[in-house]
């Protein structure tokens, strides 16, 4: 009788079996919630004549937007806006992922100076920035520094080419010529040159130990090929510089303030975290490896630069990572200062005009959960090389 109950109850006494019997249970759980409110939602959504569909994509959006980097008018639709909101959007995180990451390693670097007023300094700097709540930091940079500007026609003027005034930053707009394709080929040429000349100098230098001067050969080339097309063809751009134009000023490449304190407020807050993960990371780093530097003779900022910084990248990236990732999240507060944004416009004045507050909601967290795996799984990626370089090493 046992013999026959034993194999029923087996599957009882096998933690494997029952941890999926759970997980099954658990996904059926799941999944009759998600349908239930997907579907009160469906009929919530009918009884109040609220779209269901995409149609709107497609209608006409009739509002205007201040800076966009596609051609874009209050005639175009709504589904231009959207493009018009993901690369405002995506600008702000090329512009501001490089500028922080420097301004970042250097304060991080400073904080370890033996000079104590530049580690002081860094000090202040980091404890200020990372107990500024960030909204606080945009409000500051928009309203009290870039609004207290004067105006177009006092406008803070720099060798008459870069004009500063409270309706933003105008710098000199390049316009290209025939040869600007020459010349641009020729940059090419030369950046992937340099990178040859650098993996081939490695190469050798691990086979042979001969050094060879990468650095400079570098900038011969990357300055050199494109002189020799300018002095050949004549200069490759022309640059149109901005000028007052009754009570506003025309032409030149504008920055609007918004933009402006947008790209302060996230570098300089940033910053502060990344200069935190940086020192951590060298600090990591065992003192022994400085100290061998120093027998060999090298230099303080050379055994930096060589020894102690990329044995810290391999502590430093993941951590980086989420700054990243933050950046392009935190972004969204630029809504509080008026910065045309994916949040701004798509999220916010496209789901006003057109009541599809499920849809548009649901493509505005699709599109941030897009970019942030896409920047998760490149650092993820750079993260990896330099481990598997630290166990070739």
């Amino acid at each position: 009788m046992d013999a026959a109950r034993g194999p029923r109850s087996s599957w009882l006494n096998d933690q494997r079996a029952r941890g999926r019997v759970y997980q099954i249970l658990l996904l059926i759980i799941i999944t009759a919630l998600a349908w239930g409110a997907i579907t009160n939602a469906a009929v919530n959504m009918s009884a109040r004549g609220i779209p269901m569909g995409f149609g709107f994509w497609n209608d006409v959006a009739g509002f205007d937007i201040n800076l966009h980097l596609i051609s874009y008018s209050n005639l175009s639709t709504y589904g231009r806006a959207f493009w018009v909101g993901l690369l405002n959007t995506l600008l702000i995180a090329i512009i501001c992922i490089p500028l922080a990451t420097l301004l970042g390693f250097a304060v991080g670097v400073a904080r370890l100076s033996p000079n104590w007023l530049l580690s002081q300094f860094a000090l202040v700097y980091t404890s200020i920035m990372r107990n500024t709540p960030l909204l606080l930091l945009l409000l500051f940079w928009y309203n009290a520094v870039l609004k207290s500007l004067p105006g177009p026609r006092q406008s803070i003027n720099l060798g008459n080419v870069v004009f500063l005034n409270n309706r933003g930053l105008y710098l000199p707009m390049p316009v290209a010529r025939d040869s600007a394709v020459l010349f641009l080929g020729a940059v090419v040429a030369a950046l992937a040159l340099a990178v040859g000349f650098r993996v081939w100098a490695h190469r050798r230098q691990d086979r042979t130990g001969a050094q060879a001067p990468t650095a400079l050969v570098a900038s011969a080339l990357i300055l050199g090929l494109p002189a020799i097309v300018i002095a050949t063809v004549g200069a490759p751009f022309t640059f149109d510089i901005a000028r007052l134009s009754g009570f506003n000023m025309r032409g030149g490449l504008p920055i609007i303030p918004e933009m402006a304190a947008l790209v302060f407020g996230l570098v300089t807050f940033t910053a502060a975290f990344i200069a935190e993960i940086v020192r951590a990371g060298v600090l990591a780093v065992s003192y022994g490896q400085t100290e061998a530097a120093s027998a060999l003779g090298l230099h303080r900022s050379l055994t930096m630069r060589l020894v102690v910084i990329p044995q810290a990248m391999r502590l430093i990236t993941p951590p980086l990572t989420s700054q990243y990732l933050n950046i392009v999240k935190n972004s969204s507060l630029a809504v509080f200062i008026g910065y045309p944004d994916l949040v701004q416009i798509f999220a916010g004045t496209v789901l006003n005009q057109t009541q599809a507050a499920v849809q548009v909601m649901a493509i505005t967290m699709a599109v941030y959960l897009a970019i942030s795996l896409a920047m998760a799984a490149a650092l993820n990626a750079f993260n990896a090389h330099y481990a598997l370089k630290g166990r070739r090493a």
